[in-house]
């Protein structure tokens, strides 16, 4: 679909949506627009050029741009907010989102969905002894070498498994998190940051 067939067909929408006596606001329609102009840049763009769905997309950002980016993902971290819902609250109350606003002005709400834990720590654990803080609902994936024995040519092989962060706790510069595997049972990590970086990671994809 060309730009102009996506336009006609969201603003068909909303007109059904008013007819509907639940209209959308002009925000929410700038947001779905801008949304939609997205779509057809990545579309017309040759197919060698575009960035497969695994590439960060903290790379699409300039020097400048990433610097900017994660010292606000920092100060939301330290104010123990979500940074993605502060752009988000922004954007759908039409605020601004300051030395960040970029983000909204350039890349768009599509660009914002894409970013994943695992691209922020990539770039944010590039620094020494920085890590990207765990929150509850967070899902991870921890090292059967949390309660087995492994060796790179034993018989017990490094696997990990998906969880989900249900406590976390810090005691005397010590980190303590609990998580909850798929199956219901729980398992309770020390020193998550400090001694047992090694056996956790984001999930990919």
């Amino acid at each position: 679909m060309t730009k102009e067939e996506i336009e006609a067909a969201l603003q068909a929408a909303f007109d059904r949506c008013d007819a509907a006596s639940c209209p959308l606001t002009e925000t929410q329609k700038q947001i779905l627009l801008q949304v939609a102009e997205n779509l057809t840049r990545i579309q017309s763009q040759p197919s060698g050029d575009r960035s497969p769905s695994s590439t960060n997309p903290l790379d699409e950002l300039t020097d400048n741009e990433q610097e900017t980016f994660l010292e606000f993902v920092r100060e939301q971290e330290r104010e123990d907010r979500s940074w993605k819902f502060q752009l988000m609250n922004d954007w759908l109350n039409n605020r601004t989102s300051g030395e960040v606003q970029f983000i909204r002005d350039r890349y768009g709400l599509q660009w914002l969905n894409r970013v994943k834990q695992e691209h922020l720590a990539e770039y944010i654990e590039r620094t020494p002894d920085e890590i990207l803080k765990l929150k509850v609902g967070d899902r991870i994936e921890v090292s059967n070498s949390l309660w087995e024995w492994v060796q790179e040519n034993g018989p017990c092989s490094r696997e990990w498994v998906s969880c989900t962060v249900i406590k976390v706790d810090e005691i005397d510069g010590n980190t303590t998190c609990t998580i909850r595997f798929d199956n219901g049972s729980e398992y309770e990590i020390q020193g998550i940051y400090e001694w047992n970086r090694y056996n956790w990671r984001w999930p990919s994809g």
